[in-house]
C-alpha cells in the first residue's frame, strides 16, 4: 500500500453502470497532444461512451484524483509515449487498483467498450498488456 492511499478518498461504482466510463487525460498542453487526445475522445463517443476531456493544467495526479471522486472507473492518459513513439500507445489506468497499463492507442476504445459492458475484466486487461509504472521517455 502506498503512503498517500489513506487519504484517497474516491467513488466505486462498478463500471458498467458508472455513467461517465472513462476519462482522457494529456499530460501536456502541447499542440502535439491534441491530435491523440481528440482521437481517442472522438472513437470512444462513436462507441456511445460518455468520456470526459480534462486538459487543465492540474497535475496528472490531481487530475486521476477528481475522476475518482466523481466515479469515473477508467482513465486515459496521453504522454510523451503516446507523442514521441511508434506505434503510438498510451496508458489505461483502473480507478479502483489505480493499475495501469500501455497499449496501442488503436486498441483502446474497443477495450474499454468490452470494460465498460461488462465483457471483459480488468484481469483481462492486465493479462494482455503490461503494467506500467514509470514514463520512460523525456520530454
Amino acid at each position: 500500500m502506498r503512503e498517500e492511499d489513506d487519504k484517497r478518498t474516491f467513488f466505486s461504482l462498478p463500471t458498467v453502470v458508472a455513467p461517465i466510463k472513462v476519462s482522457v487525460l494529456p499530460l501536456s498542453s502541447k499542440q502535439d497532444f491534441v491530435p491523440f487526445t481528440t482521437q481517442l475522445a472522438d472513437a470512444l463517443t462513436e462507441l456511445n461512451l460518455l468520456v470526459r476531456v480534462d486538459d487543465s493544467t492540474g497535475s496528472i495526479g490531481r487530475r486521476y484524483a477528481r475522476t475518482d471522486e466523481i466515479a469515473i472507473p477508467l482513465g486515459i492518459t496521453v504522454d510523451f509515449d503516446t507523442v514521441n513513439k511508434v506505434p503510438h500507445t498510451v496508458t489505461v489506468r483502473e480507478r479502483d487498483s489505480t493499475q495501469q497499463v500501455r497499449m496501442p492507442i488503436d486498441d483502446v476504445p474497443l477495450t474499454i467498450k468490452k470494460l465498460a459492458d461488462g465483457k471483459m475484466l480488468w484481469k483481462d486487461v492486465t493479462d494482455k498488456w503490461p503494467l506500467f509504472t514509470a514514463q520512460e521517455t523525456t520530454k
